[in-house]
This record gives C-alpha cells, sequence and structure tokens, in this order.
C-alpha cells in the first residue's frame, strides 16, 4: 500500500482572511498617485522658471560687461579731452580751430558713453531685480519638492507597516507641500525664508 503524503495534509482554509487595514493601501496609493502628479506639474514650471533666472543671469552678466566696455571708453574719452586741452592751450589762435573741434567730438563722446552706461547700469540692476523675484519662486518649487518626498517616504512606510496614523502624519508635509507649489505656480507670497535659508 502506498501512503500518499497530500492525504495527511490538511486541508487549507479557501477562504483568505480579509485583511484588518484593508483600505489604507488604497488611500496610500491615490495619495501618491495625487502628489506624484502635483510634484509633475509644478517640476515643469520650476524647470521655466530655472531658464528664466539662467537667462536673467546672463543678461546681467551681459549688461555689466557692456558697462564695463563703455566705462572704458567714457574714461579714454575723457584722458583724449584732458590731453587734447592741454595741447591746445600751448597753440596759436589760428591752429586752436582744429583742437576745439576735436574736443568737442570727445566731449560729445564721453557724454554719450556716460548716457550708455548709465543705460546698461539701470538694465543690470532691473535683471537682478527679474532673477531675485524667479529665484523666490524657485525656492518655493524646492521646498515643495523636499516637502512632497518626506510624505511620499512616510506613506510608503505607512502602506508597509499598515499604520493609519502614520498615513495621517505624512498628510502634515503633504499639505505644506502642495500649499508651496501652488504659491509658488499662482505667485502668492509665502516664503518661509529662515527655512529656506537653512537648506541652502
Amino acid at each position: 500500500m502506498d501512503v500518499n503524503p497530500l492525504e495527511a495534509v490538511e486541508p487549507a482554509d479557501e477562504s483568505p482572511a480579509a485583511p484588518t487595514h484593508s483600505r489604507l493601501n488604497p488611500a496610500v496609493a491615490i495619495t501618491v498617485a495625487l502628489l506624484a502628479t502635483f510634484m509633475g506639474i509644478c517640476k515643469v514650471k520650476d524647470d521655466n522658471i530655472v531658464q528664466g533666472m539662467q537667462q536673467a543671469q546672463a543678461d546681467k552678466l551681459d549688461h555689466w560687461a557692456f558697462y564695463q566696455a563703455r566705462n572704458l571708453r567714457e574714461e579714454v574719452a575723457k584722458a583724449t579731452l584732458i590731453q587734447l586741452r592741454l595741447q591746445a592751450d600751448d597753440r596759436p589762435a589760428n591752429r586752436r580751430a582744429a583742437y576745439d573741434e576735436a574736443i568737442a567730438q570727445y566731449e560729445a563722446l564721453a557724454k554719450d558713453q556716460l548716457a550708455k552706461k548709465e543705460e546698461l547700469r539701470k538694465q543690470a540692476l532691473v535683471d537682478q531685480q527679474t532673477y531675485d523675484a524667479l529665484n523666490f519662486r524657485d525656492d518655493q518649487f524646492d521646498l515643495s519638492d523636499a516637502l512632497l518626498a518626506i510624505a511620499i517616504s512616510l506613506l510608503a512606510i505607512a502602506s508597509l507597516t499598515q499604520l493609519w496614523w502614520l498615513f495621517f502624519l505624512s498628510l502634515v508635509p503633504a499639505g505644506f507641500g502642495v500649499l508651496m507649489g501652488l504659491s509658488g505656480l499662482v505667485g502668492w507670497d509665502v516664503h518661509p525664508t529662515a527655512l529656506i535659508q537653512l537648506l541652502s
């Protein structure tokens, strides 16, 4: 007589026990999906803001470089003016007309460079203001990313441990992360400066 080992094993209960926290995993999944989608939208906007910051920084550097070039031209024109005036003093009256014409030309050149230099200085300052305003919003998106990443990590642990209190705890950084992301998207003036300085 052959012994069948399967006959010695008691049959398993066909109806698996319902998990005690069956609604936690779907809640975690939906929350993670919503937060990830929101992070994606914020990432697109943040990338555009970073491009704007790079352009403002490049414009500022260009304007300051042109400012320095105009400054050099102005200084050369002023130095030439001094030389022409000193030389004109030693010339007879019949030869001073050419010096006076050259002096007038270099005076106009110096004034022109001064005006253009001042315009470039103003443009560079506007570029800096643009950069600072964009950086303000970039900080909001950076903080939003950090808070939402913390929330998603807590949600993953909540799903593994099946602890509802951990799920609700994760909603705290999630809420602040969404607030910061919306602030960056809409342009609200929400900026926890102390926290951002700590992280930067």
